[in-house]
């Protein structure tokens, strides 16, 4: 089997002359929380459709648990869940009632499914409160339990968070966070808010006017916002040998391009460059560097982090 849930290949779709989409080639291993990040009109929705099969793409290929044929890709789809836009619910029933007949639409044997789903999310106790009367964050979860209906390996929320107050949001995130610990369940997850994602995402796709410009770690994302001071020398070796000695601290790295990374000592510049000086060196470049998430995302795109 597969250690890829996700994988396209120059994934293209076109609207007449635009682009939404331009050769995107994502890839979400099992087990990851993938946070698909980009502006409102970047393409994030359009290749969620073309994922779930709720759009047809232009051009180049999706692969879902490792298959790439039209009948594996339909046979793929049913072990995903996704809740793309707004969740489609019924606003005269109850959950209960709205989870019977998507599971009738789905063609799911039995109804355990149904609490099962309902516990999940934290709705088994609604009663007949109809859901018209929930809150926004009790309609996301319920659109959620309708995702989680098939108990799929695969989960595909867009934007699940648009209009959730900050306890919503808490709720939501632990949520998605308890199938991915104790279900194994491997979620794509679209927000144009990186500082949100950040909480929960493991691994970060970038996406801008229809390109994918960076796929990365959360471990390559926190050393590319982590504060530090960056250090050339005329001897890289014996500089770190003087920061280890002298300065008494391994919180360092020497990068390939022979620059140092300090990671501590930001506060205290002047003793750093001193003792570096006072050893011989020849201090070819001192700054501090660092971005914040929201700073990264608007470097990574050339502009604003929000549209």
């Amino acid at each position: 089997m597969s250690e890829y849930i996700l994988r396209t290949h120059e994934l293209t779709k076109t609207y007449k002359n635009h682009k939404a989409v331009d050769k995107v080639n994502i890839s979400i291993k099992k087990g990851d929380i993938y946070g698909f990040i980009g502006q409102n009109g970047a393409g994030k929705s359009t290749l969620l459709r073309l994922v779930t099969g709720l759009n047809f793409p232009s051009g180049g290929s999706i692969e879902i648990f490792g298959v790439n044929t039209e009948t594996g890709l339909n046979d793929a789809q049913k072990r995903m869940g996704a809740v793309i836009e707004n969740p489609a619910l019924f606003l005269n029933m109850t959950a209960r009632q709205n989870l019977e007949v998507h599971r009738l639409q789905k063609g799911i044997p039995g109804k355990s499914c149904i609490d099962d789903a309902l516990s999940l999310v934290e709705l088994k106790n609604t009663g007949n409160k109809k859901v018209k009367n929930f809150s926004l964050g009790m309609k996301q979860r319920l659109g959620l339990a309708v995702a989680l209906l098939s108990d799929p390996e695969f989960l595909i929320l867009d934007e699940p968070t648009n209009g959730l107050d900050p306890i919503g949001i808490v709720e939501l995130r632990d949520l998605i966070k308890k199938l991915n610990h104790e279900r194994g369940l491997t979620v794509l997850i679209s927000s144009h808010i990186l500082s949100e994602l950040y909480q929960l995402a493991t691994t970060y796709g970038i996406i801008h006017n229809g390109q994918l410009i960076e796929e990365l770690s959360l471990s390559e994302l926190d050393e590319k916002c982590q504060q530090h001071l960056k250090i050339k020398v005329d001897n890289a070796n014996k500089g770190a040998t003087v920061l280890e000695e002298m300065i008494q601290t391994a919180n360092f790295e020497v990068m390939p391009d022979g620059y140092i990374h300090l990671y501590n000592h930001l506060n205290d510049v002047y003793t750093v460059s001193k003792t570096l000086t006072d050893s011989g060196l020849v201090i070819e470049h001192l700054s501090q560097n660092g971005d914040s998430l929201e700073s990264y995302f608007s470097k990574v795109i050339g502009g604003e982090p929000h549209a």
